[in-house]
């Protein structure tokens, strides 16, 4: 992309917590890993306790060469590198999610789990994922949802969730009119088959659920940047909280949002 076009999709993804790289992924590679997904999906069995997920494997890179293969994407690392987030790693491993044909819906929810760090308040990502669509995704099958500015600013609904996954998120049922509810500031985040979604860990976001005939996979893929440097592209102020952070501070982990989110 150009440089023009990376500040700008950088700059989205800072103020919004999430972004959409466009044809990042091959139709041959696409092809190669709908086979291998739908192979392990079929030998696999949905845990009750994740239906809201859908299909939940985790993969590992050494186990499997089309995984590696997408782990070592050069297009994808290519992108971040020309985004200013050439310092993120792979951990290793992926998630494949999927939503099933006429699947529930997402709840609400946010992936940061380190709430009471100082790290919260960073302008800019520690830790995203990257979402890759096997298909082309819509509204009606469960495309991403996301309420734009939350991974930096709180809002009511923050306060109101259940705290996500196995502290008790996946537990609700479908009707829960708060984690399953519109919000007024939500936005879908439709993409082709191909495109790479980035997607910041504090930023709230669900899905809708799959109204169609036809499942909806994509492959999770947790990154994450060193936590004692400021990245090269910012020139903002920096956070008192996080010049003053010692590199060896122990913090304990939470996923509930605490008195470093602010309105």
């Amino acid at each position: 992309m150009t440089p023009e076009k990376a500040k700008e999709t950088r700059d989205h993804m800072l103020q919004n917590g999430y972004c959409v790289i466009e044809d990042v992924v091959t139709e041959d590679f696409l092809q190669e890993m709908r086979d291998e997904t739908e192979r392990l999906i079929a030998n696999h069995e949905e845990p009750a306790d994740l239906v809201y997920q859908g299909q939940h494997i985790g993969v590992k890179r050494e186990d499997y060469s089309v995984i590696d293969k997408l782990l070592s994407w050069e297009p994808s690392y290519r992108a971040l590198d020309e985004l200013g987030f050439g310092d993120f790693k792979t951990g290793g491993s992926v998630i494949i999610l999927t939503k099933e044909p006429h699947g529930p819906p997402l709840y609400w929810h946010q992936d940061w789990m380190q709430w009471n760090d100082p790290l919260t308040v960073s302008p800019w990502p520690q830790i995203i994922f990257l979402n890759y669509y096997l298909t082309d995704t819509t509204p009606e099958n469960g495309c991403l949802k996301v309420i734009p500015g939350t991974h930096h600013r709180r809002i009511p609904l923050h306060d109101q969730l259940v705290p996500a996954h196995e502290q008790g998120a996946r537990f609700i049922e479908e009707d829960h009119p708060i984690m399953f509810g519109d919000d007024p500031e939500q936005v879908y985040v439709p993409v082709k088959a191909g495109s790479l979604v980035l997607g910041d860990a504090r930023v709230l976001h669900s899905a809708d659920g799959n109204k169609t005939d036809d499942r909806r996979t994509l492959i999770l893929a947790w990154h994450r940047r060193p936590t004692d440097t400021v990245p090269d592209y910012w020139d903002g102020e920096i956070p008192e909280v996080i010049a003053n952070r010692p590199e060896d501070g122990e913090y304990e982990g939470s996923r509930i949002p605490g008195a470093y989110l602010k309105p």
